[in-house]
């Protein structure tokens, strides 16, 4: 029996309530697939804060730096808005300790919930399923940055080993789908995507022959994702088009409930966490969408390499959603459920 080590950290608002549905999940997958997950839970943003007088303590972090994964729940309280110290601080840390550089934000339209999607229905007729791979630690947030009094600047700056190892991730990513890797620039204007595309070529022409390359500038392929997800497999940008792109792609799928994250750094050790934030108005109240976070644990299986026991998850989800949904899904084809009875009724479709 193969043993995994998992740090939980539920974080703040909702993220108790939809890690419980997950753990639960994980261990029903566990028992199923001949696997054990050794989890230990620990504090994380604002309720470290509450606790330790930090978002990210010591303590947690070593627990992170033992484990073969991250399960994240999500972190912000509005307590803590106007604070000198902010929950989010921790994910930020975290990212940077690790050097999470690859974000993984896939986008799926799961059967029956077409009308939840702003796209018309013959758009999104027989679903979508695409990926965005971000770079997630370079760019134009960590560039240098000046501020006079009557200017402002933002360094947006890439070095190549950055590039060549995200459109790597890109690349083996696609290897294991479609075979299709669409890299996103504004190469038309900037220095940086024009050196982006010429490495992503580079590495393509050299390492990835078989994958089939397009490129789209950011306005165009904002405009694509919406006139034909279908198009898109592989998604591979830069960490402020990857930013903007993936709220996008999360929009469409029919609610930020379903979106899912992996962040992995060069030794393939993850972060997995929900896109959705911690919803402080509904914490506590048994209302939130669970999907994304356990999607989340399903995509850290995947990077186990426990692909099966992964795709058990996803068919679950995929089952229950045809009968049962959280508010945020509900409409007259399924029964409305809350957050621990879709979790109770995953786990029955396990």
């Amino acid at each position: 029996m193969k043993t995994y080590k998992i740090a939980l950290l539920p974080g703040d608002g909702v993220g108790e309530e939809v890690c419980a549905v997950a753990e639960k999940v994980l261990q029903k997958v566990g028992a199923k697939f001949s696997l054990k997950f050794e989890i230990e839970k620990a504090t994380v943003g604002g309720a470290a804060i509450e606790k330790f007088g930090e978002p990210l303590p010591e303590k947690t972090l070593q627990i992170c730096e033992k484990s073969d994964a991250i399960l994240f729940g999500s972190v912000g309280d509005p307590k803590f808005d106007s604070a000198k110290i902010r929950p989010e601080i921790a994910i930020l840390n975290l990212r940077k300790h690790f050097q999470f550089f690859a974000n993984l934000r896939p986008a799926r339209l799961f059967p029956g919930l077409e009308n939840f999607s702003p796209l018309k229905n013959e758009i999104v007729a027989g679903g979508f399923d695409f990926t965005i791979v971000r770079e997630l630690t370079g760019g134009i947030y960590f560039g240098e940055k000046t501020r006079g009094e009557n200017f402002a600047t933002d360094e947006m700056k890439y070095e190549k080993f950055e590039i060549e190892r995200i459109a790597r991730a890109a690349f083996n990513l696609a290897k294991s789908r479609r075979g299709k890797v669409c890299s996103i620039d504004k190469n038309n204007v900037l220095q940086t995507s024009k050196f982006w595309r010429e490495t992503v070529v580079e590495i393509h022409e050299k390492e990835f022959p078989e994958i089939k390359l397009q490129h789209l500038l950011i306005d165009n392929a904002t405009m694509q994702i919406l006139k034909n997800p279908k198009n898109f497999d592989v998604i591979l940008t830069a960490n402020l088009f990857g930013d903007i792109l993936s709220d996008e792609a999360a929009q469409i799928c029919g609610s930020i409930g379903l979106s899912a994250s992996a962040s992995l750094n060069a030794e393939n050790f993850g972060l997995f966490e929900p896109a959705g934030g911690s919803a402080p108005d509904i914490a506590g109240k048994n209302l939130a969408n669970p999907s994304a976070q356990i999607l989340s644990a399903a995509m850290m299986l995947k990077n186990f390499g426990e692909i099966a026991a992964a795709a058990a998850i996803e068919n679950a989800i995929e089952k229950t959603l045809r009968k049962f949904r959280t508010a945020d899904l509900a409409d007259e084809n399924c029964e409305t459920v809350g957050c621990t009875e879709f979790g109770e009724k995953v786990l029955e479709n396990l």
